[in-house]
């Protein structure tokens, strides 16, 4: 079952915090000097402040996920612990997604978190491949940005066992990153994209096993959730996974 915990934390605050009011401005007034707090007003009033601290942080600061699936292999497994900075595109409402602050914009080769398009109650990681304006084509598993090949290096073909698979380093304005292939995969028709004002094209790194723009088109700009930075921990075993971390490269 989806739950948006973000909502559930902004009602939690909202209730503790008129509570806390009610009492600074009535209850304290006529409650008996040295008299306990009656318990209906001492949880909130105790949680009240922690929780808001929690919503600033998680809202407009840093924000940890966990990575479900595999569309995003090599560079993030499946049980990675990430961080994901929530002011690097822009300071936004929680819940309503409304940029109230503009920082910055996503730029070709982030790694980002989203709202899935389709279903705004799960979130999504995916790379960000085109901009506003930007022409994509995808070709035989070559990826071409406004009709320029984007460079791709191979770092290792992986021919035991099935399916096999290819790892190449591809750059994207600067920024290296290694996707995954799967050879035995026919390629795809060659299909382009012209992403739209506002709107961001995204890819994940394991392109014959990511379900993507390429699907389901484009994120908009008011589903952005924030900028992936660091893996803090991989689940399986409890090991820290700071040595592959390809995020800030």
């Amino acid at each position: 079952m989806d739950f948006d915990f973000a909502l559930i934390l902004v009602v939690l605050v909202g209730v503790t915090g008129f509570v806390y009011l009610l009492d600074i401005l009535m209850f304290r007034r006529s409650r008996p000097e040295g008299a306990p707090m009656p318990v209906w007003i001492e949880y909130p009033v105790s949680f009240f402040p922690v929780l808001l601290v929690v919503l600033v942080l998680r809202s407009f600061l840093v924000e940890p996920f966990k990575i479900p699936t595999g569309s995003m292999i090599p560079t993030l497994l499946v049980g990675d612990y990430i961080l994901v900075n929530k002011f690097a595109y822009g300071l936004r409402l929680p819940v309503l997604g409304t940029q109230i602050v503009p920082i910055g914009k996503p730029q070709r080769g982030d790694i980002m978190v989203f709202k899935y398009p389709e279903n705004p109650s799960i979130n999504y990681i995916k790379r960000v491949i085109g901009v506003p304006g930007d022409k994509i084509t995808y070709r035989n598993k070559q990826l071409l940005i406004n009709g320029e090949p984007v460079p791709q290096t191979l770092e290792a073909q992986l021919p035991a066992g099935r399916p096999e698979f290819k790892i190449y380093t591809e750059q994207l304005d600067g920024v290296k990153h290694s996707i995954m292939v799967t050879l035995q995969r026919s390629p795809e028709a060659e299909e382009s994209w012209i992403v739209p004002e506002d709107g961001y094209f995204m890819m994940g790194d394991n392109r014959d096993n990511s379900r993507d723009s390429r699907y389901w088109k484009f994120v908009p700009d008011e589903l952005i959730v924030g900028k992936a930075f660091a893996i803090w921990m991989h689940m399986p075993g409890w090991i820290p996974s700071f040595e592959r971390n390809q995020l800030v490269e």
